[in-house]
């Protein structure tokens, strides 16, 4: 028998962790047409998808491979607080917050306090 040349299942999961581009493909293969099963705008769609996440505590790695294209789509950060303010009275302030954490660690928004925000505390 020969050597196989596939990934060992621990392989894969830190892949997967890492957010490896590879993996995540794999995923998004998996979920092609569910944008067109909903029946959403792809900016609704996304949000949507942003309010899962919220609601789950998702890793950072999930909102970087769900969310990395919202910026091509025109969604603003208006439009993503504005997600986390519909969503924060049925998830708690404490999963938004997480939420935003998570985001920062993804890459997806910055971690640069307004100085006004700082000032006015």
């Amino acid at each position: 028998m020969g050597t196989s040349q596939l990934s060992t299942p621990e392989r894969s999961l830190r892949a997967l962790a890492a957010g490896d581009a590879a993996v995540l493909e794999t995923l998004a293969q998996m979920q092609l047409a569910t944008l067109e099963r909903s029946n959403l705008d792809e900016q609704t769609y996304v949000l949507v998808r942003l309010a899962a996440l919220v609601a789950t505590d998702a890793a950072p790695v999930s909102y970087l491979a769900h969310l990395g294209v919202a910026g091509d789509l025109g969604i603003s950060m208006d439009k993503v607080l504005g997600t986390f303010v519909a969503i924060a009275p049925v998830v708690g302030s404490a999963r938004v917050l997480s939420a935003a954490s998570r985001m920062v660690h993804a890459g997806l928004i910055t971690a640069d306090v307004d100085e006004s925000l700082t000032r006015n505390a």
